[in-house]
């Protein structure tokens, strides 16, 4: 299977090491173009290489690694999924100017680390999601904790607790593989209805929540 990673910041950077700890090969691509992955994919060694946005999203599983606010501008422009996987990595938050009134409004129990909650009404995060990528097979993973916490599987003697859920077995198995894989232990919540709910920052009832394996 390949692994294609749109995005490139914390989470995408830091699942890229993941990997790379692994000798796992992956594209890794952003807004910027490769050019501006070269630092990173030589700190990484020569399983991870940079590619076009086009080109990672033509991997088998491609995982989404963007800001939220982004999501349907990067992901409406790409071709047809035509069955492939794609892990949600989002959550449905917004990142505040320091300087902004946002950052400092009182009732934004989220305010002082600089983000705030997106309202989505009744939905949850990866149903919106899933809009955007008609024809792929959703399953979220890799957003229910910081994103430092993917550089590092092993901790305390055990392996930190990587979340998933979604509406396809198939493609939920080749999740599961790939979070074992890289070191972590994977834990089923289930369809998206219910473990998009539980595990999306910043109100999911298991986010932020850093469980481990002994």
């Amino acid at each position: 299977m390949s692994i294609g990673i749109i995005g490139s910041g914390a989470l995408g950077s830091n699942l890229a090491r993941a990997l790379a700890k692994k000798a796992i090969s992956a594209t890794i691509s952003n807004s910027r173009g490769r050019e501006s992955l070269a630092s990173l994919v030589q700190e990484l060694g020569p399983s991870i290489k940079a590619g076009t946005v086009e080109e990672a999203a033509g991997a088998d599983i491609v995982v989404a690694a963007v800001r939220w606010t982004d999501v349907e501008k990067v992901f409406s422009r790409l071709p047809a999924w035509n069955g492939r996987i794609v892990v949600d990595a989002t959550n449905p938050v917004e990142f505040l100017d320091p300087n902004s009134a946002d950052a400092k409004d009182p009732s934004n129990p989220l305010a002082a680390y600089g983000i705030k909650a997106v309202d989505l009404g009744d939905k949850h995060s990866s149903e919106i999601f899933s809009q955007f990528v008609p024809g792929a097979r959703v399953v979220k993973a890799f957003n229910h904790n910081d994103a430092a916490a993917l550089s590092n599987p092993d901790v305390a003697g055990g392996r930190h607790v990587l979340f998933y859920s979604g509406d396809d077995a198939a493609a939920k198995a080749e999740v599961r593989k790939l979070i074992d894989d890289t070191g972590f232990f994977p834990v089923d919540l289930g369809p998206l209805d219910v473990g998009g709910r539980l595990a999306t920052l910043p109100f999911g009832a298991l986010a932020a929540h850093n469980f481990i394996q002994i």
